[in-house]
C-alpha cells in the first residue's frame, strides 16, 4: 500500500544478488505464522520452494524504466524495500495487476460455505487477463454488490495510475496512498463502529466523501466533532500518545511491561511489580504473562515494533501453564495487519518472534536521539569528564605552551576539577610556567570542554620547562633484605 514509483531501476552495485525465495521454516511446530490479514499472503503460500539466484544484470539493465511499489520504507541507514508485483488494497478486496493469479479468497476465511460463496462472486467480477484479486477478511459478510463496487472503485484507481504512469518521466512518483483519514475508514472501520468523529471541516467532508464511495449505507456514521474541547483531550488520546512513548506499560494487575527497541532487536521484559494477588509464585507468575500477552499483542500494533522480537516472560515451572501463554498471545495477535512468526518459549523464558516492517515504529517517526548521549542513554560522569579534561590540557600543553590558557567545560565539571583535581592544574602550571583558568560554559553541551589560548606567558629568567615528569625508581629489592635481616639480628642480640 505504499507509493509507486517510475525510475531508473539499475543499481551502481553491479554485483548485487536477486533472490526469488519462499523458503518455509523448516520446523513448523516450533514457529506458528499468525496475523497477516492482508490477503497477499494467500499468493505467496502457493509458490514452490524453490530457491534461485540471479545477477543483477540478467534481469535488470542500466537506464531500464520499471514501476515499482515500496513495500517497506527506509529505515536508519536502510534504504526502502522495492517489488514489481504491485497490489492495490480497497476495503473488501486487493488488486494485483501485473499478477495473473486470477480470483482468489483469503487464508483467513475459513468457513466452507463463505468461501464457496465468495469464489462465486470472484468469478463473476470477470477479471482481466493478467491480473488477479483477492478478497480481504473484511469482505467475509460482504454481499456481491458491496464487493464488485470496491473492486470497480480499484480498477478505476489502477487506470489512473497507468494513464499517470505514461504520461511521466521517470523518476516520479506517480500514485501515493490515501491520507490517514481515507486509510482509518478503509481499514479500521468495521459495524462495530456507531460513530466516527472527525474535527476540522475539511477532514470531516473527506471522510465522509469516501464513506459513500466505499459503503453509501454507512456514510451517515461520519459526524462532524463541533465540541470547543480539543477532540483529543476530550477523549484522553494526548495522554494516551504519551504513555505509548514510554518505554513502561502497567498492568492491571500491578505487574508491568519495559520495551527497548536497539537496532538488533525489540526486548520485552515482564515483571510481576505488585502482583501477589495469587497464593503461590507459580499462579502470580502465570496470571502476570497472560495479562502481559494480551498487552504486548496491543503494543505492537499501537507502536508499530517490528523485527526480530524476543519477550522475556517471568519463569513457570509447568509446561501447561507455558503453553497456556504461548496460545493467549497467538489469539490476540490473529487480528494483526502485520505477518507474524511466533515461537516457543525456551527453557529460559524467552520467546522469540518476528513481526513484519512496514513503516518505522511509533518512537522512530516521533523521536529523535538525545544530543547529550546520541541514544544510548549515558553520559560520562563529572569524575571522568574531570580526567578527560585534565589529560586534555596537558596534550595542548605539549604541543603549545607559549601561552596561558583558558578552559571552558560545563559547571559541573568545572566545580570537579577545581575541587578534586586543583593539585593536576597546579603541577601543570609549575612544569610550563603559566596560568590555567577554569570557567563555567553551560553552551557546550556534550562537547566536554573547550581550550582557549590567552595572552603569552613571561616566564621567569632561567626557567626550565620539563616536557616529562622524572620516572619513579624503587628502591633496589636487596636492601630491603638487608633491612630485615638487620631488624632480625637486633631482635635477636636483644633476646
Amino acid at each position: 500500500d505504499q507509493p509507486e514509483q517510475t525510475g531508473d531501476a539499475a543499481s551502481d552495485n553491479d554485483r548485487g544478488m536477486l533472490e526469488d525465495v519462499s523458503a518455509s521454516h523448516s520446523d513448523e511446530h516450533e514457529v506458528e505464522s499468525v496475523g497477516a490479514e492482508d490477503a497477499l499472503e494467500e499468493i505467496r503460500s502457493r509458490r514452490k520452494p524453490v530457491r534461485r539466484q540471479y545477477k543483477i544484470q540478467e534481469v535488470i539493465k542500466r537506464r531500464q524504466i520499471l514501476l515499482v511499489q515500496v513495500v517497506k520504507e527506509e529505515r536508519g541507514n536502510k534504504g526502502a524495500a522495492l517489488t514489481t508485483y504491485l497490489s492495490l488494497a480497497g476495503r473488501y478486496s486487493v488488486l494485483m495487476p501485473n499478477t495473473a493469479r486470477g480470483g482468489g479468497i483469503s487464508r483467513k476465511i475459513t468457513n466452507a460455505q463463505d468461501r464457496k460463496r465468495l469464489k462465486e462472486v470472484v468469478t463473476d467480477l470477470d477479471v482481466p487477463q493478467g491480473m488477479g484479486v483477492i478478497l480481504r477478511t473484511a469482505g467475509e459478510s460482504r454481499t456481491k454488490a458491496e464487493i464488485k463496487r470496491d473492486y470497480e472503485y480499484l480498477m478505476r484507481l489502477w487506470e489512473n495510475v497507468r494513464s499517470l504512469t505514461l504520461q511521466s518521466t521517470a523518476p516520479a512518483l506517480v500514485y501515493e496512498e490515501g491520507s490517514l483519514i481515507k486509510r482509518s475508514v478503509r481499514d479500521l472501520y468495521n459495524k462495530d463502529i456507531d460513530e466516527i468523529l472527525v474535527s476540522g471541516e475539511d477532514g470531516y467532508r473527506e471522510a465522509k466523501d469516501f464513506m459513500r464511495m466505499l459503503m453509501p449505507s454507512h456514510a451517515k456514521v461520519v459526524q462532524p466533532y463541533r465540541d470547543t474541547t480539543p477532540i483529543f483531550v476530550r477523549n484522553g488520546i494526548e495522554a494516551q500518545l504519551d504513555r505509548m512513548l514510554q518505554p513502561q506499560v502497567t498492568l492491571k494487575s500491578g505487574g508491568y511491561i519495559i520495551i527497548n527497541q536497539t537496532e538488533a532487536l525489540v526486548s520485552i521484559d515482564v515483571n510481576s511489580g505488585r502482583s501477589t494477588k495469587e497464593h503461590s509464585i507459580e499462579e502470580t507468575a502465570l496470571h502476570t504473562n497472560l495479562e502481559a500477552a494480551e498487552e504486548v499483542a496491543r503494543q505492537l500494533r499501537l507502536r508499530d515494533l517490528a523485527g526480530l522480537i524476543v519477550i522475556d516472560f517471568i519463569d513457570m515451572e509447568e509446561n501447561r501453564n507455558n503453553r497456556a501463554v504461548e496460545k493467549r498471545l497467538k489469539d490476540h495477535l490473529k487480528n494483526d495487519r502485520a505477518r507474524i512468526q511466533v515461537g516457543r518459549i525456551s527453557h529460559f523464558g524467552l520467546m522469540e518472534m518476528s513481526r513484519q516492517r512496514i513503516r518505522a515504529s511509533v518512537l522512530e517517526s516521533t523521536m529523535k536521539p538525545c544530543p547529550h548521549c546520541g541514544g544510548t542513554g549515558h553520559v560520562r560522569s563529572d569524575s571522568s569528564v574531570a580526567l578527560m579534561v585534565v589529560r586534555a590540557i596537558e596534550e595542548f600543553l605539549l604541543k603549545d605552551s607559549r601561552s596561558h590558557i583558558i578552559v571552558r567545560t560545563p559547571a559541573a565539571t568545572a566545580l570537579y576539577v577545581l575541587n578534586h583535581k586543583r593539585a593536576n592544574l597546579v603541577e601543570l602550571e609549575a612544569r610550563f610556567g603559566l596560568t590555567i583558568t577554569i570557567e563555567a560554559d553551560e553552551t557546550l553541551g556534550t562537547q566536554h570542554y573547550a581550550i582557549f589560548r590567552g595572552a603569552i606567558a613571561e616566564k621567569p629568567e632561567g626557567f626550565v620547562e620539563v616536557r616529562s615528569l622524572p620516572a619513579y625508581v624503587e628502591p633496589d629489592e636487596p636492601e630491603d633484605e638487608i633491612v630485615i635481616e638487620e631488624e632480625e639480628e637486633a631482635a635477636v642480640q636483644a633476646e
